[in-house]
């Protein structure tokens, strides 16, 4: 018999001073049985840091990611069907992310884990030719800590200011610094 997912939710109050944004979002998230808790909130922060201030382009939405070697982890289609967004968490693959890039127009990477700095060393020269690519870092210590704040149920406060994320549920509190590695994503 397969595994089947485990359902999240999330009540997020996103205050983003950078981008002017202060918005709140109700979500249902599933975790794939392969998944770890760790990738689910970097996959949550993704949604924080990218959603836009309104539907007027189409929403940003959850995609299959893992259960489907065609979607990414978040997407955003625009009211006519175009591609506007793909957002990938983790360390995907160059033909994946030329494809992606393809595809939309405009792709973001979330990279994080131990091996994120390494998998960047080895993947930049040969991406830059993707204008579109827009790729941050987490350092290992963040989505681990982001991983702390994981529970069945959840009310997270998100803000955000100068490039500094915090993240508070109830009395624990987490703050994360994006690193942004390629030269679109530091624009």
């Amino acid at each position: 018999m397969a595994l089947k997912a485990t359902i999240y939710k999330a009540q997020l109050q996103i205050a983003d001073m950078d981008r002017g944004l202060y918005t709140d979002h109700a979500l249902t998230l599933a975790l794939h049985p392969s998944e770890t808790e760790e990738r689910l909130m970097v996959r949550l922060l993704a949604f924080a840091l990218q959603v836009p201030s309104d539907d007027h382009d189409g929403a940003l939405q959850f995609a299959r990611g893992l259960s489907d070697t065609d979607e990414p982890d978040l997407w955003q289609h625009a009211l006519d069907g175009r591609l506007r967004h793909w957002i990938e968490v983790g360390l995907p693959d160059e033909r994946r992310l030329t494809r992606a890039c393809s595809r939309a127009d405009k792709v973001s990477i979330y990279a994080y884990g131990s091996t994120a700095a390494q998998w960047w060393a080895a993947m930049s020269g040969r991406l830059t030719r993707l204008r579109n690519l827009h790729v941050w870092r987490l350092a290992p210590a963040d989505s681990q800590g982001l991983a702390s704040l994981a529970a069945r149920s959840m009310q997270l406060q998100i803000s955000v200011q100068d490039g500094q994320v915090w993240l508070v549920q109830g009395e624990r509190s987490v703050e994360v610094s994006p690193e942004a590695l390629s030269a679109a994503a530091a624009a």
